[in-house]
């Protein structure tokens, strides 16, 4: 891939990226929601190939266009509903828009303000790439009502928004599972390499949920999660680099960061106490690794985002 294609980090890095406004994108938070006819794409838009580490859902009342991820392109038309998850790199282009909301939260957020099992809760958010879903009116006007309802909360001013913002953003999840996805079991999906890729991105989930709760002391390492599913390390590693298009490694980093986020935002355990539990043995260490992939302190992010959620 393109070494000029943005690895796009946050829908802010992203917008910045593409020279668009982030006056209403706290970088903080982890959670977006942004009405793209405000947006200001020059008609018809095609944007560069990028990679998010975020989820998203883009609720389409009236727009058309297009995205692609891999060798997959979807055509997003009225009533379209589009869920993506971190994943492999993309591009979207907009030929019309009239009503579209783009929502796009990260896994601290969900753990943070809708369910620390938010995996258990709701599986299909672990899958890898989605045909947007086709709406009844009757379904897409009651989740039109939510995310206007998320969209109001968001540029309000309530010292209380993001808890009230989880909560709506629960409902939507709920509705939509329900209504798309309520039979859905991510190992059922695809051929036997997506079945590995579940596998892992589960055992990974689980895994790392049971280290923040404190059930276990060591950090699986790549031989670790290929012995779980009595692979080689070696084609674990190549399975999940060819359908994921990031390597294991990348993604081991990434639960790491979102665990200690996550730790950082609900607990008040001290810097030291987050370094052993995450499998560091110096708390230099683990700062270093958190700052290499975030650009701020452990010290500081917690400032941040306690500044943010006041």
């Amino acid at each position: 891939m393109n070494s000029n294609n943005p690895e796009a980090k946050t829908l802010y890095d992203l917008y910045q990226l593409l020279g668009f406004g982030v006056d209403m994108i706290d970088p903080a938070v982890g959670f977006t929601i942004v009405n793209l006819k405000a947006v200001g794409f020059e008609l018809p838009y095609r944007s560069p190939s990028f990679r998010p580490d975020y989820f998203s859902f883009l609720f389409v009342k009236d727009g058309s266009g297009q995205y692609t991820i891999d060798e997959y392109s979807f055509k997003t038309v009225p009533h379209s509903i589009y869920f993506t998850n971190p994943s492999n790199y993309r591009t979207f282009g907009w030929d019309s828009i009239e009503e579209v909301y783009l929502i796009t939260f990260d896994e601290a957020f969900l753990k943070k303000y809708v369910s620390k099992e938010i995996f258990e809760d709701f599986p299909f958010l672990l899958t890898e790439t989605v045909s947007p879903k086709i709406a009844t009116d009757e379904f897409y006007n009651s989740v039109e009502k939510l995310y206007q309802q998320i969209y109001k909360e968001y540029t309000g001013e309530s010292s209380a928004k993001y808890k009230i913002i989880g909560h709506l953003l629960a409902v939507l999840l709920y509705r939509i599972k329900e209504y798309f996805w309520n039979d859905y079991n991510p190992i059922d999906e695809g051929n036997r390499s997506s079945q590995i890729v579940k596998s892992f991105k589960r055992l990974l989930e689980k895994h790392y949920r049971e280290v923040s709760a404190g059930k276990v002391e060591t950090v699986f390492r790549v031989k670790d999660y290929a012995d779980a599913q009595h692979l080689h390390p070696n084609y674990l590693s190549n399975v999940i680099k060819s359908k994921t298009g990031k390597p294991i490694t990348v993604w081991i980093t990434a639960k790491t960061i979102a665990e200690a986020k996550s730790l950082l935002q609900n607990t008040s355990e001290t810097i030291k106490e987050i370094t052993y539990r995450l499998g560091f043995s110096e708390t230099a260490h683990f700062s270093n690794y958190f700052k290499k992939h975030t650009g701020i302190s452990p010290v500081e992010y917690r400032k941040e985002w306690l500044e943010a959620s006041r």
